[in-house]
């Protein structure tokens, strides 16, 4: 039986800086550095492949506009508005569909404290499945702005997005969130801020799974030259991510109390759409090959 001593004992400060009563989180700051590295990997993807710049007519005289710029805009807001909405909506409507308060809890960082004031608590709660599709149809708004063709864009951005969820789920490790089942595996981690029982760390298998996925990406556009622009990108992107997600669900515990019942947890419900439609884009990309 594996001893207390060869857990990983885990209680890390949340806070990356704080001074006074204001803070940068570990887990703001792995949100920034997630979205910071795709911002520049899209940036030279859409330079190296001739898109970044378009060519317009205004007034009858030629002008070349920047259509990259405002891609980080969409996705940004893509992202937070549908994780927000996705971990709002499918982990506890009972709780945010309940009253106008709570509705309002959904759409700001702050939550009503028991004397009637609002407290500044961020946004507690960001459901993966959620930013997909927020991002998804954040990709869709931005194509019809800048007349930039949707499936070169969500395969670029397909591209990028492992590591900046490798990052998120780094940011879970840090706040001692969605952990693991409890386990006598030699790497269990205890997370003192839970209980005192060494569980899987979670966060940390998939933060490693999207870390290998980015590269995997990176292998098929540097290596094998598949062509950007069919959908096989953002396919095997979503496969993979949400294949994995489905399997390592397993090994995580409930994250609320309807899942306990539940055969497949809601995690691995959301997961099989975004299967069905990453094998869809592949399978679509080979037949345009």
């Amino acid at each position: 039986m594996t001893t207390l001593l060869n857990y990983i004992v885990w209680n890390p400060n949340v806070y990356l800086i704080q001074v006074g009563h204001w803070g940068l989180r570990w887990y703001s700051a792995c949100w920034l550095l997630g979205l910071l590295g795709a911002y520049f990997m899209v940036k030279w993807l859409f330079y190296h492949q001739h898109i970044a710049e378009k060519t317009v007519f205004v007034g009858g005289k030629k002008q070349v506009v920047n259509v990259f710029d405002p891609l980080f805009i969409y996705c940004f807001l893509g992202i937070l508005i549908g994780a927000r909405l996705g971990h709002c909506l499918f982990y506890q409507p009972d709780y945010f569909l309940s009253s106008g308060t709570h509705f309002i809890e959904m759409l700001i960082p702050y939550h009503k404290m028991p004397d009637g004031s609002w407290q500044f608590v961020g946004y507690e709660g960001l459901a993966s499945h959620g930013g997909t599709l927020g991002l998804m149809i954040a990709l869709w708004l931005y194509c019809r702005k800048t007349g930039v063709k949707l499936w070169q864009v969500l395969d670029d951005i397909a591209l990028a997005t492992p590591i900046t969820a490798c990052f998120i789920r780094l940011g879970n490790l840090m706040n001692s969130e969605i952990i693991g089942k409890v386990t006598d595996v030699p790497w269990a981690f205890i997370f003192e801020r839970v209980d005192q029982h060494p569980r899987h760390p979670g966060q940390l298998y998939e933060a490693l799974a999207y870390a290998l996925f980015f590269f995997v990406g990176w292998y098929f556009y540097r290596v094998r030259k598949q062509a950007v622009g069919k959908g096989f990108y953002f396919g095997l992107c979503i496969t993979l991510i949400f294949v994995f997600r489905f399997f390592i669900e397993y090994t995580k515990d409930v994250q609320v109390d309807f899942e306990s019942g539940m055969l497949l947890n809601m995690g691995q419900l959301l997961s099989v759409p975004f299967v069905v439609l990453g094998i869809y884009c592949m399978w679509r990309a080979k037949q345009q090959k």
